[in-house]
């Protein structure tokens, strides 16, 4: 292999090292931290990520992109290629000062939001969160040069889709969501669980799901946070799921969502480890794994029936007669505030809104004085009913705090792309509910690592779905899913 891209991949392979320490200290803000470190805790990732600028920005790799263009290369050589030379022109447009101070403001405001959120006192974020936006408006205008702003922001978590693109799709999905939601509220609810399920107990059985779903503990950990996460890829990818003692489902589908996103990073080609290839494509992509795991496999009915054993195990007899009970009260449509834990019907028109609200926050339309209203107004016409304290409503994320904006749309995208990658492994795998009835996932598991989840980031993300399914990724899969399946459940 030639010289000029051995040593622009080497150089390329300790800032994927170093960017691994600073996830590394997110995970840890997130699960052991103490509370008081972290205004100093801002400190430390801001020196990091002057680092990591000054090493993405750094000369040297316009020399090698350059000299490595007259290569001869491979296809994955290429790929490596394409994702160094897009984060450099990205970490060249924007100044390392500016860098950095994201990097320490919303460290810092992590902090405020988790307060603010437990005091249920917007006002007292708001300051802060208008300090993130004007920083990340100023990111934005640097990295689109003239053009739109969102649309720059969104490449960082998924590259080569626009705004406009993501809104057409997001149009086509909410009228048939929205009348799809309508009918099933109108139709008799299922029976919920209801009762008292110890949280070590929880924990137990949670680690026997993340180990069935194929998670490798060996280079992995579960533990306890506020709001799931995955963090890490490679030799070392941790999860965190959280517990509720009148609500088991909260914490075994976030466990199995996580471990979506955790075996998409475990699984990718070992060649790849701390490369630029090493790593899931895009946000959406790996959505499209968190979701098809927690919702297509996980709830299904084959796959309820041998979890309904599991609770009878764990828990003994806890008021659900038996598996098509069961299957029904884990798929129940019911009203609620908090997206994390919405049900599958309605959890998109959450994501629906957060996409219009930040687009609307970047492009100057929307000021963080009027968002609260805007988005209770924006709920209660949704959702049908009023949010009644911010937690539950514009204070419920972290994302906005921590500057993830573009980020949001990803989860909609990511189901949309679950939609189409279990079509097709459906049409693969005859035999799939049978297996999933014995808690045997590998099967689906198996699929998804050979056609999505090995390739990290070799192909670009429409074509790793497209790839997959044998036809351009579309919204039509979903909906036919989501529509077959509550319209039997609810007897529509």
């Amino acid at each position: 292999m030639a010289s000029s891209y051995n040593a622009l991949l080497s150089f390329a392979r300790d800032t994927q090292a170093l960017s691994a320490i600073a996830g590394r200290l997110e995970w840890d803000q997130e699960t052991m931290m103490p509370r008081g470190a972290s205004a100093q805790r801002g400190q430390e990732v801001a020196a990091l990520e002057t680092v990591l600028h000054a090493r993405r920005a750094d000369p040297r790799v316009a020399d090698w992109l350059a000299a490595a263009e007259g290569e001869d290369l491979d296809g994955e050589a290429q790929a490596q290629l394409r994702h160094i030379r897009r984060g450099f022109d990205r970490a060249s447009k924007v100044p390392a000062k500016l860098a950095a101070g994201i990097a320490r403001v919303t460290s810092e405001a992590q902090g405020v939001w988790a307060e603010a959120r437990a005091t249920d006192d917007f006002a007292g974020f708001a300051p802060t969160l208008t300090q993130v936006i004007a920083l990340k408006r100023e990111e934005g205008a640097a990295l689109a040069e003239g053009g739109d702003i969102y649309d720059a922001m969104l490449q960082d978590y998924e590259p080569g889709t626009t705004g406009a693109e993501i809104e057409a799709m997001f149009g086509a999905l909410r009228p048939e969501l929205t009348a799809l939601r309508a009918a099933v509220r109108e139709a008799k609810a299922p029976a919920a669980v209801t009762g008292h399920f110890d949280e070590t107990a929880q924990m137990k059985l949670t680690r026997k799901l993340a180990k069935t779903f194929g998670y490798d503990m060996m280079h992995g950990r579960v533990d306890k946070a506020v709001h799931p996460f995955s963090s890490g890829s490679g030799l070392d990818v941790r999860i965190t799921t959280r517990t509720n003692p009148a609500d088991p489902f909260n914490c075994f589908y976030s466990t199995i969502h996580e471990v979506g996103h955790a075996a998409y990073e475990q699984n990718i080609d070992r060649r790849y480890l701390l490369t630029p290839l090493g790593q899931g494509v895009s946000m959406g992509v790996h959505e499209s794994q968190s979701r098809i795991y927690e919702n297509q496999i996980g709830r299904s009915r084959a796959f309820t029936g041998w979890l309904f054993g599991e609770m009878k195990d764990a828990f003994g007899d806890f008021g659900i007669p038996d598996e098509d009970a069961f299957y029904a009260a884990v798929n129940r449509v019911s009203d609620g505030f908090i997206r994390t834990e919405a049900d599958e019907l309605q959890y998109n028109l959450h994501v629906l809104l957060r996409f219009d609200l930040e687009r609307a926050l970047m492009s100057g339309d929307l000021q963080v004085g009027d968002l609260e209203t805007a988005w209770n107004d924006r709920f209660l016409a949704d959702f049908g009913f009023a949010v009644d304290r911010p937690s539950n409503g514009v204070l419920q994320d972290v994302h906005w705090a921590v500057g993830l904006f573009g980020y949001f749309p990803t989860y909609s995208l990511g189901n949309v792309y679950a939609g189409c990658l279990h079509e097709a492994m459906c049409a693969a795998l005859p035999n799939l509910d049978g297996q999933l009835a014995q808690g045997d996932t590998s099967a689906a598991t198996t699929w998804l690592r050979e056609n999505v989840q090995t390739h990290g980031g070799l192909y670009e993300p429409r074509e790793v779905i497209a790839q997959a399914r044998g036809a351009a990724p579309s919204e039509a899969p979903l909906l036919a899913y989501l529509t077959k399946k509550f319209t039997a459940l609810y007897g529509l």
